[in-house]
């Protein structure tokens, strides 16, 4: 079973001031704990440039991560960037490049509305990204996502009528945002090649959609659930997938705010119980 983990299931984020930051050595060690083979790389600095020898250590395969980018202002190229880790990509055999179509501001509690111009730049550069990955044998995928250009039911349908990008298929991120990732893996099965597995909880989910609550509050209080133990249809979104012959990674990446170093039972705890959950869902189908 092609089950991952993520270092922001530990509280590991690039958002300044998230939270308590701990180290590769323990997030690492956990993910082998619960028995976690492979993981994506976390926020830049994380892992070290050359991250094989810790790995190695750990004993994980590296799957490649979540990349935030400036991809909607005509100014900016992203390539440059991109070329650059993908070097990191051949090094280490990764072959998921995660997009993420920032703001431009920090964290993810609001973003700017996005104009024709704006949206024209953003598609094409997906198209670029995807075709420079794709020339160092790796599959670009587009994360919609809570505070970004990318992140409601419309801002997922122009990106798969008006791009060739793949998807990846955020079930807390997109069910935040308004998208049923159910309808999703109905609709464009073809258009999903990696797998972030979150489970929400709805009530709070629909205060971040209404205003009531920021993304980052509704996080502090546990929007995101272990697997089983919130909103999210995983059953269905398992057989969905499989039917269309979905050979991609299931990433574990639910997000956590962590306030202090926690104690043994921490993050492991609620990873765990997702693994577990998420193993049975997979045998069933």
């Amino acid at each position: 079973m092609k089950i991952a983990g993520a270092p922001i299931s530990w509280g590991v984020c690039e958002v300044p001031g998230w939270g308590f930051q701990l180290p590769p050595s323990r997030v690492l060690a956990e993910m082998r704990e619960v028995g976690l083979v492979a993981t994506e790389f976390g926020p830049e600095g994380f892992l070290p440039e050359d991250p094989r020898p810790l790995l190695d250590r750990y004993g994980l395969q590296a799957v490649g991560g979540f990349t935030p980018l400036l991809l909607h202002v005509p100014e900016h190229d992203p390539v440059p960037e991109v070329e650059k880790l993908l070097a990191t990509y051949a090094a280490t055999g990764s072959d998921t490049l995660v997009l993420s179509a920032v703001s431009g501001l920090d964290g993810y509690d609001t973003r700017p509305a996005l104009d024709h111009d704006g949206w024209r730049t953003l598609l094409a550069n997906l198209d670029r990204l995807a075709g420079v990955a794709a020339a160092h044998d790796v599959r670009a995928v587009l994360h919609p996502h809570v505070g970004t250009m990318v992140e409601n039911t419309d801002d997922v349908q122009r990106v798969l009528d008006g791009s060739t990008v793949a998807l990846c298929l955020d079930t807390g991120h997109l069910l935040i945002g308004g998208t049923d990732p159910v309808a999703l893996t109905r609709q464009a099965p073809e258009r999903i090649a990696h797998t972030h597995v979150k489970d929400v909880d709805l009530g709070l989910a629909k205060q971040v959609q209404g205003g009531r609550l920021t993304y980052t509050e509704a996080v502090r209080e546990g929007m995101y659930r272990p697997v089983g133990h919130g909103d999210v249809d995983f059953a269905a979104i398992v057989g969905h997938l499989r039917d269309h012959g979905y050979t991609g990674w299931y990433v574990l990446e639910q997000d956590t705010i962590l306030v202090e170093e926690p104690a043994e039972d921490g993050p492991p705890a609620d990873v765990r119980t997702s693994v577990d959950a998420l193993r049975a869902i997979l045998a069933r189908s």
